[in-house]
């Protein structure tokens, strides 16, 4: 799929990969989401498919959050507080901490409402708002909500396919 150039777009690539990954989860087994042996975010790391979904949830929430504190003309720290972008790997141990207590199906159910927050956001905004002016430094903020959400849920869908592949999952 093409990266979005307007808001219908960016709608709909979040909607269609969402979707998709939403139907590979489905298929994997409650017992096996748990155990570390995905390829992690951070260089010669792993990681469950729960800290899979925790990652996808935390992004989410961070671009959610991101918005409400510029809508509140507030500072925002980006990536997150206490996080530069050269630390994206800390930053997704953080995303699995977070949500570590958190079962499968739960974590399933809070990344569609992220999701859901998330499209909610951008039917709030004007085509204009999303992909006509500059949002952070000379990103939109349209490619920001993509780059955090459509994205990702492409790449952890072949992570996934590979993972389920591996271990004959259908």
């Amino acid at each position: 799929m093409a990266v979005p150039v307007n808001k219908e777009e960016l709608q709909k690539a979040i909607e269609t990969n969402y979707n998709k990954l939403k139907k590979d989860l489905s298929t994997i087994p409650v017992e096996f989401t748990t155990t570390a042996d995905l390829e992690g975010h951070a260089k010669d790391t792993t990681m469950s498919i729960n800290n899979l979904i925790s990652y996808l949830i935390g992004w989410g929430e961070l671009v959610l959050k991101w918005n409400r504190k510029k809508d509140n003309n507030e500072l925002v720290d980006f990536p997150e507080t206490g996080y530069k972008w050269n630390e994206l790997g800390k930053l997704a141990q953080k995303f699995y901490k977070d949500y570590e207590d958190i079962d499968f199906n739960t974590l399933c159910s809070k990344l569609y409402e992220t999701v859901s927050d998330i499209l909610n956001l951008i039917e709030q905004k004007s085509n204009a708002e999303l992909y006509e002016v500059s949002w952070y430094e000379k990103w939109t903020l349209g490619r920001m909500i993509q780059f955090n959400t459509s994205s990702p849920y492409t790449n952890a869908r072949g992570r996934i396919r590979k993972w389920k592949k591996e271990r004959n999952i259908k």
